[in-house]
């Protein structure tokens, strides 16, 4: 049984952020759906969390709740929004490597 889930997201839909990532993400953690919940913030996400305040405070929420939120760090500076995410407590490094290690791995990545 997996005890993992790995989403990637991508989009800057408000909608889908709430409604999907954030809602399952800090739902599958708190309510012990899996034991470790992992989410790589890549490209229009990040812009979306640096500019809207209602998000920020959910990915933080996540955070506390033991949620692992990681962003690219490459995004960011293109982007220039490094501050924005770092200010919501989230790991930003160049995430090439880690995203290529979940798809080695085998295990079931959400795209969203």
């Amino acid at each position: 049984m997996q005890k993992e889930v790995k989403i990637l997201w991508t989009t800057d839909n408000k909608e889908t952020a709430l409604h999907m990532v954030l809602l399952y993400a800090h739902n599958a953690k708190i309510k012990g759906w899996m034991e470790e919940v992992s989410v790589l913030v890549w490209g229009a996400s990040q812009k979306l969390i640096a500019e809207d305040k209602e998000i920020q405070e959910k990915v933080k929420a996540m955070i506390d709740d033991g949620v692992k939120v990681t962003a690219c760090l490459k995004c960011a500076e293109n982007m220039q929004i490094a501050e924005g995410l770092e200010a919501c407590n989230i790991d930003i490094y160049y995430t090439g490597e880690l995203l290529s290690d979940w798809i080695k791995s085998g295990d079931t990545i959400i795209s969203v």
